[in-house]
């Protein structure tokens, strides 16, 4: 197989407002004590990687731990709000709950139409697709024949992973991203592109949990 680039591809940590079950999208929360364990693990078994640049979403939870990975390796990170979450408009900083309770009608339009359904003042998976996606080509054009590393979110993860598997959008909440997770997707020259491990929770011992 000819030269390839790899991406290593990781979900932020757990957040420090897990217990309360809230659409975050945009607002900049930080990590749980848990979160940051998660990556002080993560970045330690990625130590020996050949890794050339990191990247991340220029939120907290994302940043974070893309930098205890730079650390490892010398390197800064670079941060773009173009791998931002999922954009949720007036429901972030609400919990589940109360949105179950208060916009119940618009769950279940949303559900009924995942793609195209915007929240008021957020965005669709479309529009998510359409920020996301040209930005990984760039990075990935970047640094041919090497190794990278993105920090971001599990709608963002996702975006990358349906796209390389010429997959609808339809099918976005088919892939569990779990906090941690790393996906190493490889980009041969040919245009083969290979996902090589998918939501793989490398921080604990037995992963399968």
């Amino acid at each position: 197989m000819d030269n390839k680039t790899r991406l290593l591809l990781l979900r932020h940590g757990e957040v420090a407002n897990i217990k309360e079950w809230i659409y975050n999208g945009h607002n900049d929360v930080d990590l749980s004590p848990d979160g940051v364990r998660q990556y002080e693990i993560i970045a330690e078994r990625l130590g020996e990687a050949p890794i050339k640049a990191v990247y991340s979403s220029d939120l907290l939870r994302a940043s974070r731990g893309a930098e205890m990975i730079a650390a490892k390796h010398g390197l800064s990170v670079i941060k773009f709000p173009e791998l931002r979450e999922l954009h949720y408009g007036i429901w972030e900083g609400k919990t589940v709950s109360h949105i179950r309770e208060m916009y119940a009608e618009e769950v279940k339009e949303r559900y009924a139409d995942v793609v195209n359904y915007r929240v008021e003042g957020g965005e669709t998976l479309v529009e998510l697709s359409a920020r996301v996606l040209p930005k990984i080509d760039e990075l990935l054009q970047a640094h041919v024949g090497e190794t990278i590393v993105i920090v971001a979110h599990g709608g963002v993860n996702r975006i990358i992973l349906l796209d390389l598997l010429n997959s609808s959008l339809q099918n976005f909440y088919s892939l569990q991203q779990s906090f941690g997770a790393l996906n190493i997707i490889d980009y041969y020259e040919t245009g083969h592109k290979q996902i090589e491990l998918a939501n793989s929770t490398i921080y604990k011992d037995r992963f399968w949990e």
